[in-house]
């Protein structure tokens, strides 16, 4: 079966687990995953599960990262902070909602690999750090201050603080928190400079490594 009809049939997958945001489905659909596994697991691409990637690291789920996506409630005119850019296919679905994309990695291979594919795939609206991600996007290009909306993909033992400070007032994150095998994907809003936090159900992410 084509690409193209597994990607199909994925998101179709993603309909029927719940998944309703319109934009959120449509770039799945447009988001080309077998290029962001390694060559050995690009007949799994399209299965809905985590698989390995380098660095001893994993793609998440698509069920996740899409839940994920609609959680936050994307609109064109975000900016948004990716902590945790792994292959890139997280990154390369944002960056075809949201307006500008700043992902932080913080293995230099992971990230330069992801530079490379994202870069071929003729996106211009993201941004890399390589470095430490529990710090949020801390001296990088473009300045910004804070963001629209935060994802971050490895679980947290605690929320850092560091990353509710740069969320934007109105704005929305996700992240996964908990121990390392399993933790539970709290959303975080932030209205009057008052954060507010919900749980959305169990997850399971490799740990958020951090110097702090």
């Amino acid at each position: 079966m084509r690409y193209e009809d597994q990607r199909a049939l994925l998101v179709r997958e993603l309909e029927l687990q719940g998944i309703k945001d319109e934009r959120v489905l449509r770039a799945f659909l447009n988001t080309p995953r077998e290029l962001y596994v390694p060559e050995e697991h690009q007949s799994l691409a399209y299965h809905n599960r985590a698989l390995p990637i380098a660095e001893r690291q994993t793609i998440s789920q698509p069920l996740m990262v899409a839940i994920m996506l609609q959680t936050l409630e994307l609109t064109p005119e975000d900016t948004v902070l990716e902590i945790g850019t792994g292959s890139g296919y997280e990154t390369a679905v944002l960056a075809s909602i949201v307006k500008e994309v700043c992902s932080v990695e913080r293995l230099e291979n992971l990230s330069l690999q992801a530079q490379q594919i994202l870069k071929k795939q003729g996106f211009r609206n993201v941004y890399f750090r390589i470095g430490d991600g529990a710090l949020g996007w801390e001296k990088a290009f473009p300045a910004y201050n804070s963001f629209d909306k935060i994802i971050v993909s490895a679980g947290a033992r605690q929320i850092p603080s560091r990353l509710t400070e740069q969320l934007a007032e109105g704005g929305r994150m996700v992240i996964p928190v908990g121990e390392q095998q399993q933790q539970k994907l709290v959303l975080l809003t932030k209205k009057d400079g008052v954060l507010s936090q919900s749980d959305c159900g169990l997850c399971a992410f490799v740990p958020l490594v951090t110097s702090t």
